[in-house]
């Protein structure tokens, strides 16, 4: 049981925290009441994301306490970036720019948790990952972007996008732009919903760049294009337990090699999977799957669909 000093110690501790001195910014806060001349406290919390994010220690966390949009970010070093259940981070960013530019060090981790991306329209890309050593994406929305939902194109990097959805956005949910810089790259999407974009999933092409990509419990639907597009000769995609329904294409097998299982393609518009591309990409199943309409020739050294 608490006595009456413990408790006025606890109440000097939250007072202290409260109004932590300047250099001491392991985690910073933002308000919609917040003003941007504010130290960033959980008491004098900051108004925008930016200045919380400069503010704050390399590897520091920046925490949303309530609902509200808190403007664009450019981040560039270690940070985790969060709202608490039943807070709405929101993020708009200015017409004809992006939401979220990452442009942190090799070995630098930045979390985003929690966070609504929407470009309105008039967004250009929601996060574009161009170098870090790695990026986790959790429990987010990006919508409505001019171009990419998340764009990936940080060499050597590693790449998680968790119970996350990617919706609207013109040209494809998320995209892996492989360069040949961008060799190493490594991403798994877990639980990630791709809907009504231009296409769900895109790896761009490169004869050179080595990327592995992996989706799990996830879904591609409804998109203009492809549910997946796997136009990258040097990387492996992998689906197991992935959905794509109501595309043009399911899946576009055109290059590098794509495993499959336990996974369905039904209801797209032309095509399942169609790997009658130039060179043909090489699909192995493990006879789990069900792809009914296919076009083209597609090597499976497993099994049958």
């Amino acid at each position: 049981m608490r006595t009456p000093l413990s408790f006025a110690l606890l109440a000097a501790l939250a007072c202290s925290l409260a109004t932590a001195p300047a250099h001491a910014r392991a985690r910073v806060f933002v308000a919609s009441y917040g003003n941007d001349a504010n130290p960033c406290t959980f008491g004098s919390p900051c108004k925008t994301f930016q200045v919380a994010v400069n503010a704050v220690d390399a590897g520091g966390e920046v925490t949303a306490i309530d609902s509200a949009g808190f403007g664009p970010i450019n981040i560039t070093k270690a940070v985790t970036i969060t709202s608490p259940d039943g807070v709405e981070a929101g993020i708009v960013p200015n017409p004809g720019a992006d939401a979220i530019d990452i442009d942190a060090g090799p070995s630098d981790a930045v979390v985003l948790r929690g966070l609504t991306l929407n470009g309105a329209g008039v967004g250009v890309n929601g996060i574009v990952f161009n170098t870090g050593g790695s990026l986790e994406i959790v429990n987010s929305s990006v919508l409505h972007f001019s171009n990419f939902g998340i764009l990936l194109q940080a060499p050597s990097s590693r790449v998680l996008i968790q119970d996350s959805i990617s919706s609207n956005n013109a040209v494809a949910g998320v995209s892996t732009d492989m360069h040949v810089s961008s060799a190493g790259l490594t991403a798994v999407l877990n639980k990630v919903t791709t809907n009504n974009n231009g296409s769900g999933v895109i790896l761009n092409r490169s004869a050179i760049a080595i990327n592995i990509v992996s989706v799990i419990d996830s879904a591609s639907t409804n998109n203009a294009n492809n549910g997946f597009l796997q136009a990258n000769s040097g990387t492996g995609l992998t689906l197991d337990n992935v959905a794509m329904y109501g595309n043009t294409i399911g899946l576009s097998a055109g290059h590098g090699q794509t495993f499959i299982g336990h996974s369905r393609a039904a209801l797209n518009r032309t095509f399942d999977l169609d790997c009658a591309g130039s060179p043909a990409g090489t699909v192995i199943t493990f006879g789990d799957s069900h792809l009914q309409s296919v076009n083209g020739s597609c090597a499976s050294s497993a099994a049958p669909f």
